[in-house]
């Protein structure tokens, strides 16, 4: 009988034994995946902040006077050209295309 319950409780520290390695190692890659997504998500706010600072016109105008001391002008998107260099010779073409402007 003694034997039956030595072993018993060899088996019950074994298998504690076990599933506390377990937990453990779960725990872990729990902080883990939490750490990430902990530093997505400020990454992610400030993408966030970046997108509404920068997507507004309307926005920028509005702080200009406070940030820029009137160094800003508003333009027709239309009127930028781009430069580009083929073959030693400068080429300017609209920046946006027309079609895409009407889709």
């Amino acid at each position: 009988m003694k034997k039956i319950g030595l072993t018993s409780i060899l088996i019950l520290i074994l298998f504690t034994s076990l599933v506390k390695n377990s937990t453990k190692e779960i725990e872990d890659r729990i902080y883990i995946i939490s750490e990430n997504i902990r530093s997505l998500k400020i990454q992610f706010e400030d993408e966030v902040l970046e997108y509404n600072y920068l997507s507004s016109p309307k926005k920028l105008i509005k702080h200009q006077s406070q940030y820029f001391e009137h160094n800003l002008v508003k333009i027709d998107i239309m009127r930028i050209k781009k430069i580009s260099l083929r073959n030693d010779s400068l080429k300017i073409t609209d920046f946006i295309e027309k079609n895409q402007v009407n889709e």
